[in-house]
């Protein structure tokens, strides 16, 4: 029933606000939406932790230690967003640059992308998985043009074209999974079971299996921005508002990065070769590298954070290509780190860049003088995400270097070279941003709204917690995990 819950309310609430999204409440009621959601995924993580995995009577929909704390993941950036999104998108709406129909357009699609989301993280089916990401692709595009300037609409016509090609590679993957696993269970439904596929993956043609997973990786590596299948998500997170950039960054790329997961379980089990784990290692640290080296090319802030992101999502890809208790642990906790990191970066970017009225880094001067709110939130973000100790990346980064020590020492040099000139990039970027010195047209303007910056410090005060200390439930949710992945 909780599981129902969890799903049906960000339904609920895209279809109320397709109707009432432009009103004067609207944001209100995103919010309110938003915190349903997460309070039935608390609910759910609460009656997971008491009574462990559960499956709903149809087997279409389930719950265990990997994807129940990215539910509760999930749900609470997604209300914390809808909070920064309240005074942000009236600010919008003030500077002539969303219309009413544009509002109740972004307040419908973001339920339904939480919907999407969720769903995928729930889902038994592996065909209901590939749908939802469709959706979640769907959803998306819409977000990504909301402002419908050229530029705008160039990035969503990238990014739909781009992911619409991956997620076709997934079908096609998925389709293949069916066949091998139709000889053992038989035609019908249950032959895309994520459940039983796990219990007869030792039964599964080898070659067919192996054959899936490259169409697989190469579909929902799309979604997760993986190198060389990266190009959309730069322009995607530069040209969409900054709450669709914060939920791009924060959950989008996890949820697909999940998917990725499920599948290379199967595969590990039917192969009993690290075949898979050799696939994600390499696309994984081919991001890293590209990403680290782009990133000192960026002029736009949205776009280093962006490709900040790809570099990270490398890192998480190749701790589970890797494997192993310790590898799996730091890729789970460092996705929880990296999505409220990012989202915290990207909620305090978006206030800066409406401030000083263009997202040009060499534009934006002095932050700390003008709005020390946003500029500590921009600092400390940033120090966060570049794995600066006490905060949980620098853990879980440091779990990642020293397992790559000891079981892919050849990997160990290109990740620190690229980790220093990823630091290098960015934090050059960064510092002139908030220390440097102001320009008077920025600081002249001011917002007719006051910004939402408690998601920005709750969002680093959980990341620097779990740099000191992991609560003992969620420990344990990140080793029962890691055993899932193996």
């Amino acid at each position: 029933m909780e599981i129902f819950f969890v799903l049906g309310t960000p339904l609920i609430g895209g279809a109320l606000l397709a109707l009432w999204g432009h009103r004067g409440l609207a944001a209100e009621l995103n919010l309110l939406m938003s915190t349903l959601t997460f309070i039935a995924a608390a609910v759910l993580t609460a009656r997971v932790i008491s009574d462990g995995p559960m499956i709903t009577p149809d087997h279409q929909f389930f719950v265990d230690s990997l994807n129940v704390f990215l539910v509760a993941l999930t749900a609470f950036v997604a209300m914390t967003t809808a909070i920064f999104s309240r005074p942000y998108m009236r600010i919008e709406q003030a500077h002539g640059r969303l219309t009413e129909t544009r509002l109740r357009l972004y307040h419908s699609m973001y339920q339904l992308f939480t919907f999407t989301m969720l769903l995928v993280l729930l889902t038994n089916n592996m065909g209901i998985l590939w749908v939802a990401l469709e959706a979640a692709t769907l959803t998306t595009v819409l977000l990504v043009s909301l402002y419908r300037t050229p530029a705008s609409l160039e990035a969503a016509w990238k990014y739909f074209i781009l992911c619409g090609v991956g997620i076709a590679q997934a079908l096609f993957g998925t389709i293949l999974l069916y066949i091998a696993s139709e000889r053992v269970l038989g035609a019908g439904g249950e032959a895309l079971l994520w459940t039983r596929l796990q219990e007869v993956s030792g039964s599964l043609e080898p070659t067919v299996v192996s054959l899936a997973f490259v169409f697989l990786i190469v579909g929902y590596g799309t979604k997760v921005g993986l190198a060389p299948l990266h190009n959309w998500l730069p322009d995607a997170h530069a040209e969409g508002p900054t709450p669709v950039s914060a939920v791009l960054s924060g959950l989008l790329l996890n949820v697909g990065l999940y998917a990725l997961v499920r599948c290379k379980v199967l595969v590990d089990g039917t192969l009993h070769s690290h075949f898979a784990g050799n696939l994600m290692m390499g696309f994984g640290l081919l991001s890293v590298v590209v990403a680290a080296f782009f990133l000192a090319r960026q002029r736009d802030v949205k776009r280093l954070f962006a490709y900040s992101s790809i570099e990270h999502m490398g890192l998480i890809t190749f701790a589970f290509g890797m494997g192993g208790p310790v590898a799996s642990f730091a890729g789970l906790l460092h996705m929880t780190v990296h999505s409220l990191t990012k989202s915290a970066i990207f909620f305090t970017v978006g206030h800066a860049a409406q401030k000083a009225g263009t997202q040009v880094i060499d534009e934006i001067r002095g932050l700390i003088s003008i709005n020390p709110t946003v500029g500590w939130g921009l600092l400390i973000g940033t120090m966060a995400i570049l794995g600066l100790p006490p905060f949980g990346v620098f853990a879980s980064e440091f779990l990642m270097l020293t397992t790559a020590m000891r079981e892919q020492p050849w990997a160990t040099p290109i990740l620190l070279i690229s980790l220093g000139v990823a630091f290098a990039a960015v934090f050059a970027k960064v510092q002139p941003m908030v220390f440097g010195d102001s320009r008077g047209e920025i600081s002249l303007k001011r917002l007719p709204f006051a910004p939402a910056q408690i998601p920005v410090f709750v969002h680093l005060a959980i990341v620097l917690m779990l740099g000191l200390y992991i609560p003992p439930h969620l420990a344990d949710w990140y080793r029962q995990a890691a055993k899932l992945i193996g």
